[in-house]
């Protein structure tokens, strides 16, 4: 009896300890890929941040600089595109921007770009803006 006893208590140990030490189901997260972009500049003028990326959309978050406000053609505003692998935009709803920045440099807080296609955008294109929706510089970002 002691024997039966010792064996079914040893196996509730080791079903708890088996229990007790696994993970949760699910509650492993792996954090979304995030990409640093370098400085776009035109001149004096720039645009750098940060792309989180998305199963459906990409964020965008950084800091961009406007050296004059003597007129709305030298203020800066930073625009992203999202793509797909086979480099076609993705539809109208795939861009937007951040707000202007006229002689000061700003912070643009986060920002989302949908990309509705499966998986999320292949790549974006960022770009410095002139404030008149011109883009003067921009840069492909892959995701990783």
């Amino acid at each position: 009896m002691q024997t039966h006893l010792a064996a079914a208590l040893g196996s509730v140990v080791l079903t708890a300890g088996t229990l007790l030490g696994a993970p949760a189901a699910g509650a492993q997260t792996s954090a979304y890929p995030v990409t640093a972009f370098e400085p776009i500049a035109v001149g004096n003028t720039w645009t750098t941040g940060t792309v989180t990326w998305y199963n459906r959309s990409v964020a965008v978050t950084g800091t961009h600089k406007s050296v004059s406000a003597a007129g709305p053609e030298y203020c800066r505003r930073t625009w992203v595109y999202t793509y797909d692998a086979a480099g076609a935009k993705l539809g109208s709803a795939g861009s937007a921007s951040s707000d202007t920045a006229c002689g000061t440099t700003k912070n643009y807080t986060s920002f989302v770009v949908p990309a509705d296609v499966p998986g999320g955008a292949a790549f974006v294109r960022v770009c410095l803006d002139d404030g008149n929706l011109k883009d003067l510089l921009c840069r492909p970002i892959r995701r990783p």
